[in-house]
């Protein structure tokens, strides 16, 4: 935990019996709260929040039950309209206060406001009212009780077991993540994603730990020999990573879009050319005859004539990618087809072996790899199948977008997003029916 200038703060443990007995002898004293998170090195709101969770209520006596100030001596009858009603008002099992235009609550309200209990009141051992009262072994008690019961067994009825087995098991079959299926049925789940782990790793669910993606681990990775001689090329020439950062000072990070390729078996014949835009994290995926700059070029034309110049240098204003020989002719990439010796875009290339600077876009690749694992081929696929696999794949829900899709973050205002959606048939897919798992383009 840092504190304000970088200090290292102790994490302070949870609150003891030992604790819990100076707040009981506190209140007693009639400290203010903020006085005993003094003595306990404690935050104010822990001491209050300890104080509400854990005080004792205690029932006060009132005449028949009632709380009215006239209660006793009153002898109002039938105030409801009631004529057959044999009882006084305030002794009926009807609500009088309702109907009664002189109802006067007696009770004291003190417990209300800091320190919410009553143990330094003076008047405490002769009130009669509702009251409530904080004791540190009770206390104690009824947390060690909570903790236990919060590690046993399984908190959900048969039918919810079953719901939540149902979901679960529909969506992972379809290859959905658990975070997507989470979003999706937040209602339907009344538990957390973590139990939900727990869950099947207990064999209480359908599915096993088999079933689901595995977790990936990531190696250092060593630096190679000749790698300072990429950052000499002229291509990277007021293009490195470090103008890109310089440049983020003063530009928004939503003009950024990420590029980058991905190979099919042995790196040989049809490559994928990805594009992700930070601002909403739509991922646009081009299937590529081979992985030559010629091949780039032609598609970063084809976007520029379908969706026009302007439309185009709004949406890909700064690109970030990585030092392939694919992306060196930046010249090519940078210059309009439409108007010459106009800039549609503006490049730039992440530090060699430095993938984790374009990691979102990295990061988004795993979708792919689960409908096409690594080491496919990938001379069967068209342009169709990539348009299929885009809309599958920013339909699906990210606990990092807020329990949304990339298209749930695009504005009903945001016309080039559209436009760029219409001229490359992009929709959304009904949350239920997100597929990533080889059945997606089974070839």
């Amino acid at each position: 935990m840092l504190r304000k200038g970088g200090k290292m703060s102790a994490i302070r443990p949870k609150i003891d019996l030992g604790d819990r007995e100076h707040i009981e002898i506190g209140l007693y004293r009639k400290q203010p709260i903020k006085r005993i998170a003094a003595i306990l090195k404690r935050h104010t709101s822990s001491i209050t929040n300890e104080i509400l969770k854990y005080r004792i209520f205690v029932k006060g006596s009132y005449v028949a039950g009632n709380d009215c100030k006239y209660a006793r001596g009153c002898t109002k009858r039938h105030i409801c309209g009631d004529k057959a009603c044999p009882f006084r008002c305030f002794e009926c099992i009807r609500d009088c206060h309702q109907y009664c235009n002189d109802y006067q609550c007696s009770k004291c309200k003190k417990y209300e406001k800091p320190p919410y209990v009553c143990n330094g009141c003076d008047n405490r051992r002769y009130c009669t009212d509702d009251r409530y009262f904080y004791d540190g072994n009770v206390a104690e008690k009824k947390s060690r009780e909570i903790r236990a019961s919060s590690r046993q067994g399984i908190h959900l009825t048969d039918e919810e077991l079953k719901t939540v087995n149902e979901v679960v098991c529909s969506g992972i079959k379809k290859g959905q993540p658990l975070s997507h299926i989470m979003a999706t049925h937040e209602k339907e789940i009344p538990v957390t994603e973590r139990t939900i782990y727990t869950y099947i790793g207990n064999s209480v669910l359908d599915i096993r730990n088999i079933d689901m993606r595995r977790r990936a681990s990531y190696k250092r990775r060593r630096k190679k020999k000749g790698e300072s001689s990429v950052l000499t090329q002229k291509f990277r020439q007021g293009r490195s990573y470090q103008d890109f950062l310089e440049l983020m000072k003063t530009v928004p990070e939503y003009k950024v879009f990420e590029m980058d390729t991905v190979k099919g078996k042995q790196g040989l014949g049809k490559v994928m050319l990805t594009m992700l835009f930070r601002k909403n994290s739509v991922m646009l995926i081009f299937i590529m005859p081979d992985c030559k700059a010629e091949s780039v070029k032609e598609r970063f034309d084809y976007l520029e004539q379908g969706l026009g110049q302007e439309c185009f240098k709004r949406l890909f204003q700064i690109g970030l990618t990585d030092n392939g020989s694919e992306f060196k002719r930046v010249d090519d990439l940078e210059n309009s087809c439409l108007t010459e010796g106009n800039i549609r875009t503006s490049l730039y290339y992440c530090d060699p072996m430095q993938s984790g600077q374009k990691g979102r876009l990295e990061k988004n690749h795993e979708f792919i790899r689960y409908v096409i694992p690594k080491g496919t081929s990938l001379n069967p696929y068209t342009q169709d199948d990539m348009t299929l696999l885009m809309n599958h794949i920013n339909s699906t829900k990210r606990p990092g977008l807020e329990n949304k899709s990339p298209y749930d973050l695009i504005s009903e205002d945001d016309g080039d997003m559209h436009r760029l959606m219409k001229l490359l048939d992009l929709k959304p897919i009904p949350a239920d029916e997100v597929n990533l798992t080889k059945n997606l383009l089974r070839k």
